[in-house]
């Protein structure tokens, strides 16, 4: 049974979670992976403690916003 986990920024929207866990999941059922075998955890990590080219995000990518 395969796990997968994804980390977005805070505020990514229900709409693209739902897209992220039906698009993964189609991955799988791809691959000959029944449906219900598949799970998907979307972990929201705030911009502050995501670290890109040795800044936090806010730093490094003040604009970066999660979508919508």
């Amino acid at each position: 049974m395969p796990l997968a986990q994804i980390y977005v920024w805070k505020g990514f929207s229900e709409e693209n979670i739902k897209k992220v866990i039906a698009g993964i999941t189609d991955v799988f059922v791809n691959l000959g992976i029944p449906k219900y075998a598949v799970e998907v955890i979307i972990n929201e990590i705030p911009k502050a403690h995501w670290g890109i080219e040795g800044k936090p995000a806010t730093e490094a990518r003040p604009d970066a916003k999660p979508p919508k």
